[in-house]
């Protein structure tokens, strides 16, 4: 078993929504980053890249290429548990807590565990989405996530083709 901890932070911008954990949530402000700045997402990957000690989110995504601009970090997220998988190890669980005050996560938790788990190959009940409410925080504070995933050795025969669609862009 191995066990990687991400965390990631992105400040609020103009915007008409945010993406949170692959969810569109409609928002008076979006969040500011070079792919669609979804923090639940980056934070995972950079858990699962940990995991498997394959460096950080940064060294295969940098966020200093045009490569990336705008990206749907959902593929990222594939990327990263297809790279994990080729490495020999497979998600455990995943746990990723999300820190804002707004917007009101809560009704969109279920959404999120379900793109998670669709997106890493795992059940839904390998993926925990807690969430933590920045109470009395200021209204430009930024959103954050932190995350840990449990990685175990694959078990997998035959895991690259047996998995995600190959990683393109």
């Amino acid at each position: 078993m191995r066990i990687g901890s991400g965390f990631d932070v992105h400040a609020f911008g103009a915007g008409d929504h945010l993406i949170l954990g692959g969810v569109r949530l409609p928002f008076d402000r979006g969040l500011l980053g070079n792919s669609d700045a979804d923090v639940l997402l980056h934070a995972i990957c950079d858990a699962l890249i940990g995991a498997a000690a394959l460096g950080d989110i940064g060294q295969h995504f940098p966020p200093s290429g045009a490569r990336w601009k705008h990206a749907d970090s959902r593929e990222f997220l594939r990327h990263c548990s297809l790279l994990i998988d080729q490495h020999g190890w497979q998600l455990a669980n995943a746990d990723i807590t999300i820190i804002c005050e707004l917007p009101r996560i809560g009704p969109h938790a279920a959404a999120m565990r379900a793109i998670l788990a669709e997106d890493l190959g795992v059940s839904v009940a390998q993926v925990s989405v807690p969430l933590h409410q920045a109470r009395n925080s200021a209204p430009d504070t930024p959103q954050a996530a932190h995350s840990v995933a449990v990685a175990k050795p694959s078990t997998r025969k035959n895991t690259v083709s047996a998995h995600f669609h190959v990683f393109r862009r």
